[in-house]
């Protein structure tokens, strides 16, 4: 299921890239990029992070917990510290 990228004028001038799904759903819309060239950048950045990217819970009451698919089921369980924005591995569990 291939989703695609599409480089859009935003409202207030500038870019903005909407990334859809295979079905040509709506998954996301970025913040507004000054030129195409800079907007064709954040694609490959997202495209980085999307690949290697964890899954961080910021919601209401995910305390930053690392959320591991069970696709990736030895990858170790991590949590997020007030005092930092890095994970903390859990002892015990594999590295990432």
């Amino acid at each position: 299921m291939a989703g695609h990228f599409e480089l859009i004028d935003a409202p207030d001038g500038g870019f903005r890239v909407r990334l859809l799904d295979g079905a040509g759903r709506l998954v996301a819309v970025s913040v507004t990029y000054p030129s195409k060239q800079a907007a064709v950048a954040g694609i490959s950045v997202t495209r980085e992070i999307a690949g290697t990217g964890l899954i961080r819970d910021m919601s209401r009451g995910g305390h930053g917990e690392v959320i591991i698919p069970k696709s990736r089921p030895a990858q170790a369980t991590a949590r997020i510290h007030s005092h930092t924005r890095f994970p903390a591995v859990v002892r015990g569990a594999h590295s990432l």
